[in-house]
């Protein structure tokens, strides 16, 4: 059977599918948060489903609850691929009460507000597969009673509330992997982090130790070669040896020379300088927001305050600066946002 797991993006929805992983050891996954994330999202999902017409699928979603209007056309287009032959389940828990119209409505809509997800999703897992060996239910059972601790805020079972904490703390400060440009690494990432705190679980004080270690979990996932350095070396380092098996895919160019443009990457001096550094033949680097804001980085080899000034009346240094785009419109499709940075550098031939 193939998965297909979407969840949110806070520390139950990636819960959600550090369960699942543990049993599907092979699947597709994918995090979203409301809106127009979900609907791209699903509709993701769906096209990549179709790959695979001669398979057994499940697709899973979690801690994300679906308009009525939402459940409706994902009903639809489920039924429509099972008329076409399609073997797929649809299944989503939840614990949201503002998806009840649509839980009322649909059968593979299940939710309940006593629980969170991740405890939901834990409790689905052994009902329905008798998953996990006794090894994996002994620390995996007791880290999703923090995270549901912490999610639904019983702070009166303080151990478990405590812990909870620490980890809603340490997952939302995932910040060295972007989770746009590297949503999978992103998301090994997290699910790592998850995992190893759950050795501290059984620990005297084991929230507080958990606090205390947050800053070697990371830097331990981030050593690619075993030579320590600070955090923001390591992250740099991982992040310019990610960039580079992507480069060809984000490259962007600009009279003759040749740019590197990330999406939502964010503080970006020192990791752009290391790029450019280790990739002498990129002349600039380029990072926007979802706002529209961006940032321009060189090496000596382009002056960006120029370009910066042209497209869109910004400025700084010449090796650094900055400007916005009013007419940039969100997107979570990264080639949307190449096709809309390549059309303003053309027009400045």
């Amino acid at each position: 059977m193939k998965l297909f797991h979407l969840s949110h993006t806070d520390l139950d929805g990636f819960s959600c599918q550090l369960i699942t992983k543990e049993y599907f050891k092979e699947g597709f996954f994918y995090n979203a948060n409301y809106g127009l994330e979900v609907k791209l999202s699903i509709k993701r999902i769906l096209e990549e489903i179709c790959s695979f017409k001669d398979e057994e699928i499940l697709f899973l979603i979690t801690d994300l609850n679906l308009t009525l209007q939402e459940a409706k056309d994902l009903d639809k287009n489920i039924n429509n691929l099972l008329e076409n032959g399609y073997k797929i389940e649809l299944q989503l828990l939840d614990h949201h009460a503002t998806g009840e119209k649509s839980a009322v409505k649909y059968d593979w809509y299940y939710l309940d507000i006593k629980r969170c997800a991740a405890k939901i999703t834990y409790d689905y897992m052994i009902k329905k597969y008798n998953a996990f060996d006794e090894e994996t239910r002994k620390w995996l059972n007791p880290l999703i009673n923090s995270v549901n601790a912490i999610d639904i805020w019983l702070d009166d079972e303080v151990e478990n509330f405590e812990f909870g904490k620490v980890l809603l703390s340490m997952i939302s400060k995932v910040r060295e992997i972007n989770n746009v440009l590297f949503a999978d690494l992103n998301r090994e990432f997290r699910l790592y982090l998850l995992k190893e705190a759950s050795s501290f679980l059984e620990k005297e004080n084991g929230n507080i130790l958990l606090d205390d270690n947050i800053h070697s979990l990371k830097k331990q996932f981030l050593k690619q070669d075993g030579d320590d350095d600070t955090i923001d070396n390591l992250a740099a380092k991982y992040l310019v040896k990610s960039l580079e098996g992507i480069k060809d895919k984000l490259t962007v160019n600009y009279k003759g020379h040749k740019g590197l443009l990330t999406y939502t990457l964010g503080s970006i001096s020192i990791p752009a300088n290391a790029f450019l550094k280790a990739n002498p033949d990129f002349d600039f680097f380029i990072d926007i927001s979802k706002k529209g804001n961006t940032s321009f980085r060189a090496d000596g080899k382009v002056d960006v305050s120029l370009i910066a000034q042209k497209l869109a009346n910004g400025g700084g240094h010449v090796n650094a600066s900055g400007c916005k785009f009013d007419d940039f419109k969100e997107t979570i499709n990264y080639n949307d946002v190449k096709e809309f940075i390549q059309n303003k550098l053309d027009s400045l031939q």
